[in-house]
């Protein structure tokens, strides 16, 4: 126990390399943790492996760390190879056909396209019309039956707006005829145009390989040491006993200026267990012993060492030093 200096208060800089240091270990430990190998049911595996470095500066403290580069590799079993590559090689031949359906379609599509439908509307038409006119006449047949059972005679103003009528019907059948025919004979012509570009969206849309999906490991991570929060308790905790000490001090040191001018026994001749705990404001040694005639511990001046400083603080009664305080602490 003494006068103590205070401590000195933690370098921000090192408290940061610290900070910093347990940090990027904590990282690294999670990643090693982390990159678990794996094995898949059928044999499959997902290995990882360390395969470079990269430097990395702390631009406040200058440190340099190395920090691990890992690669992540996947290996198919023998069987699950086997029929990847299979897949691979029709992928391969779908991909060669589409290139060269895709010349074809460069040379079809550079051309214009004017659709010529005549010829399937002339068809459509033909077929079409050797079911209607057979219809057509078994009505105008049994049209004329019944004009005649009802007593409009041929030639008649009835008779004719009759036939007209049916004949109107006849023409719209027929030109309905005409448009189905036109408009199928065009969609088949698109769709023969279509058919390249069909295909080749087909060979292009081949189904892809699938790879072995591993689930993700994500075990606990490693809790950061808190290196800046402990010096700086540590810190206190000096403090704190720096504190206590120098109250304990400063009540000694009191307790010694409140002897006040009387004469107290401090040769050393009389003392033991002598032990040297401190010094006053003006440096003179303070120490701790007991008296050879008994009692507890005390603290005090040593009467030799004041007399060499302040000699009109010492007097001798018997032969043995007192030491008058009020005069030596002054």
């Amino acid at each position: 126990m003494g006068k103590q200096k205070a401590p000195a208060p933690p370098n921000p800089v090192d408290v940061s390399k610290a900070q910093t240091g347990s940090s990027v270990a904590t990282a690294l430990a999670n990643t090693n943790l982390q990159n678990v190998n794996r094995v898949g049911a059928d044999g499959s595996t997902l290995t990882y492996n360390q395969t470079g470095s990269s430097a990395f500066t702390d631009p406040y403290t200058g440190v340099t760390y190395q920090l691990p580069q890992f690669t992540a590799t996947e290996r198919l079993s023998a069987p699950a190879q086997a029929i990847y590559d299979t897949r691979q090689g029709a992928e391969q031949n779908l991909a060669t056909a589409a290139r060269n359906q895709s010349g074809n379609v460069v040379n079809s599509m550079s051309q214009p396209w004017n659709p010529d439908t005549a010829a399937i509307e002339r068809r459509i038409f033909e077929l079409g019309s050797s079911t209607l006119n057979p219809m057509f006449e078994r009505q105008r047949g049994d049209l004329e039956t019944r004009l005649s059972n009802q007593g409009i005679k041929l030639g008649s103003a009835a008779y004719d707006r009759a036939l007209n009528e049916m004949g109107n019907t006849q023409n719209q059948a027929y030109n309905q005829l005409a448009l189905q025919g036109r408009g199928q004979a065009f969609g088949e012509l698109q769709s023969i145009r279509n058919q390249p570009l069909n295909e080749l969206s087909a060979l292009l849309s081949g189904s892809q390989v699938a790879m072995p999906n591993y689930g993700v490991n994500t075990p606990a991570g490693i809790p950061t040491t808190d290196n800046a929060g402990l010096i700086q308790a540590n810190y206190g905790q000096q403090m704190q006993n720096w504190q206590t000490d120098r109250n304990s001090w400063d009540n000694t040191v009191g307790g010694l200026f409140g002897l006040g001018s009387a004469a107290i026994m401090s040769d050393r001749r009389t003392k033991t267990d002598i032990e040297k705990v401190g010094k006053t404001d003006d440096g003179q040694p303070i120490y701790s012993y007991r008296y050879k005639s008994g009692g507890p511990i005390q603290m005090g001046l040593m009467a030799q060492e004041v007399e060499k400083k302040r000699p009109d603080a010492v007097v001798k009664k018997g032969g043995i030093r007192f030491v008058d305080y009020g005069k030596a602490l002054k």
